[in-house]
């Protein structure tokens, strides 16, 4: 019997204590940790098919690639300076790397557009939902609008970014 209420007594302390611990907040800064969401292909379609206004920028990159990192400040310029133009960045990076990769990825580099984690691991069926002619290579970017869908399987510069965005805003 003694065992037992010394068992229950453990149990019931270290039940206590654990529901003394401070809870996180909520809401985090960015400089602390920063912010993304997680998201599978299904979650994220509706993001590369909006119908307003806006032209939309969806640009689908990882940590462990340099071409997308040597473009991540012409979007992130973009996003600053144009407010006409919505920025996604859709990081595929590996989701049991977000720790030790991309949450100090995006702290460093001060990226602001917002990041989602795409964690589907059906490429070969939401590949050709983003655009039939890309082979699942990245950088790859969805350029869009209400009128007008172009795909690039490349890098930018803010040159070749802004000759592209021309085609959204001259009628």
């Amino acid at each position: 019997m003694t065992i037992v209420r010394i068992l229950f007594l453990s149990f019931l302390g270290s039940a206590v204590l654990t529901g003394c611990k401070n809870k996180p907040s909520s809401t985090v800064s960015t400089k602390e940790k920063p912010q993304f969401t997680v998201y599978n292909f299904e979650e994220l379609e509706p993001l590369l098919n909006r119908d307003d206004n806006a032209i939309h920028i969806v640009n689908f990159w990882a940590t462990w690639c340099k071409p997308c990192i040597e473009e991540l400040p012409v979007f992130q310029e973009i996003h600053e300076t144009d407010k006409n133009i919505e920025v996604l960045l859709v990081s595929l990076d590996f989701p049991d790397k977000v720790d030790e990769q991309l949450k100090p990825f995006i702290r460093k580099q001060h990226l602001t557009p917002p990041v989602v984690l795409l964690d589907d691991p059906h490429e070969n069926v939401w590949i050709p939902k983003v655009d039939s002619t890309w082979s699942g290579a990245i950088p790859a970017t969805l350029i869009y609008n209400k009128e007008k869908r172009l795909f690039y399987e490349r890098s930018f510069t803010r040159e070749t970014l802004s000759k592209e965005l021309e085609k959204f805003t001259k009628h």
